[in-house]
């Protein structure tokens, strides 16, 4: 019998045919890096930096990520997700007696923190059975305390072959350790206090844990194919953010992390956080160094200057890079005014205890955002600005949209939204009734959105549409897979936004076109004139 870790059990339910279409968060965050202790490759959820230090071991000065990390609880995020790499990181061993020779385990998450202990005892098991054992693990909080994270209990643990809790069976289920080298030919002796001769006592794990070597950028970026460094995030149903700390306090990530990032985020429709290089330390070195940036990108965001912070490791006040408190200020300010409200206020204001390292002037702020660089304010200015923030994409974006920060963000809440909430079709009959109901949905979806102000003063007939039927079908495209394509009108001029969505058995893919290209033969007079109105709007 197994007593299973305690853990975080997240209930969600994808929108079905007979429920609505739900609005995604908008500011959830995904962080990488290094960590005192934590599972590795495996993203977690949090949503306080209680959690965190219980689940990653906290701050650590050699590592930037917790940092990150409290300065977005402490700025207003709510829901981060937390990725551990590691560089040559060594679990710790932990060793039974059995008889003369060892069972020995090892813990699944290594570094020099991760503190394990286990018993054995036979309990309930008869005297004349010499092959069973009840097996206890446990994950500590520290060495020698008894604030137990985890457990496991592996009752009547049996060494031999074809039972049915064969020991490497039984093991190969733990969330804690796995075997490491051969089986001893006795089961392991019960562990006893050897001061009081009484049993249920605990051997504590060797002390050969090991946090492993600096992070280099290869560490960042990982394998697509094993799922590691930035790709362990495949996994994620979804996040609106990355961040990516700096490798330390003084070296900058390289370009080909931001580079795979920047593509990895424009592939889950993610906006990346840029930090400045350290070397920006005013606002004319910022715009210096500008004139050589090479990564300009409606996936891609920075704000200039690094924030000075206490760090509590240390006693005083440090500079740190911004991304985890310009994450943390993005989702106060969601919590506040939706995205498309107009009394949104789009200053970048820390919270007590935070300001920028540099005071930066109107005249030169001014010259940052046309370089699509946005800065943090110490203080909210009296009146309104009339900045709004901005992308990478510098003048360089794809749509006129995309070089603002909020009408990018935007279009990838609705898009992302109506993804999510559509999946159910690649499971549902091929038949009208599907796509009726899709249509349905996702028309029910916008006009709650219309309905909040997210398209302005616009009419409903020019504020979206949606298209489900054989015109929103790609050539080639397999019968397997449900298509529709739907629009949404463009906040700056008079253009649209469209985009193809197709959920098929190999998953879900998001694709965007141009509509004036597709063939949108109308199927009754009054469907002509809707189409010719959006036609109008599109040669306009």
């Amino acid at each position: 019998m197994v007593t299973p870790p305690k853990f975080q059990l997240r209930v969600e339910v994808e929108p079905g045919p007979k429920l609505s279409i739900a609005r995604l968060a908008t500011a959830r965050t995904a962080f990488i890096g290094r960590t005192l202790r934590g599972p590795v490759g495996r993203p977690l959820i949090i949503k306080s930096f209680a959690e965190f230090q219980q689940a990653f071991g906290g701050l650590w000065q050699p590592a930037p990520l917790g940092y990150a990390v409290e300065q977005f609880f402490d700025n207003g995020g709510r829901e981060a997700l937390i990725v551990r790499v590691v560089n040559g990181a060594r679990a710790a061993t932990l060793s039974l007696r059995a008889g003369e020779s060892f069972l020995n385990l090892q813990a699944l998450r290594p570094g020099a923190l991760e503190f394990l202990r286990a018993s054995v005892d036979y309990d309930a098991i008869p005297d004349s059975d010499t092959t069973h054992f009840n097996l206890t693990i446990q994950r500590l909080r520290s060495q020698g305390t008894n604030h137990v994270d985890d457990q496991e209990i592996f009752r009547s643990v049996s060494m031999r072959p074809g039972s049915a809790t064969y020991l490497p069976a039984v093991i190969a289920r733990s969330q804690l350790v796995k075997l490491t080298g051969g089986l001893p030919r006795r089961r392991p002796d019960r562990t006893v206090n050897p001061s009081s001769g009484v049993a249920h006592a605990y051997v504590q794990s060797n002390a050969d844990g090991d946090d492993g070597a600096p992070l280099c950028d290869y560490d960042l970026i990982g394998s697509e194919v094993e799922g590691t460094g930035i790709f362990a995030l495949s996994g994620v149903d979804y996040f609106n953010f990355l961040c990516i700390p700096p490798l330390s306090r003084g070296q900058d990530l390289g370009p080909g992390v931001l580079l795979v990032a920047e593509r990895y985020c424009a592939l889950r429709r993610a906006l990346l956080i840029v930090d400045p290089p350290a070397h920006w330390h005013t606002a004319d070195d910022a715009l210096r160094g500008l004139k050589d940036w090479q990564l300009t990108s409606e996936n891609a965001l920075m704000y200039f200057p690094h924030i000075l912070a206490q760090d509590k490791l240390r006693g005083q006040f440090e500079s740190f890079a911004p991304c985890g408190a310009v994450a943390g200020m993005l989702a106060r300010s969601d919590e506040i005014f939706p995205l498309w409200d107009p009394k949104r206020n789009e200053e970048a204001v820390p919270r007590p205890g935070y300001r920028p390292t540099c005071v930066v002037s109107d005249e030169r702020r001014n010259k940052l955002t046309r370089m699509g660089v946005n800065t943090i304010q110490a203080v909210r200015s009296a009146a309104r600005s009339a900045l709004s923030p901005r992308t990478l994409a510098a003048g360089r974006a794809v749509s006129a949209d995309w070089q603002y920060l909020s009408a990018r963000r935007l279009g990838l809440f609705i898009v992302n939204s109506i993804e999510r909430g559509t999946r159910w079709a690649a499971n549902a009959p091929a038949h009208a009734e599907t796509g009726e109901l899709v249509a349905q949905h996702v028309r029910v979806f916008f006009e709650g959105l219309y309905v909040a102000g997210a398209f302005g003063p616009r009419r409903v007939d020019d504020a979206y549409f949606v298209v489900v039927d054989e015109r929103a079908h790609a050539k080639g495209s397999s019968a397997a897979q449900f298509q529709f394509l739907i629009g949404f009108a463009a906040a700056h001029g008079n253009g649209w936004h469209s985009f193809r969505i197709s959920h098929g058995p190999n998953g879900t893919k998001v694709q965007p076109v141009s509509t004036n290209r597709l063939n949108l033969a109308p199927d009754s007079p009054a469907e002509l004139d809707w189409v010719e109105r959006i036609a109008k709007k599109l040669q306009d």
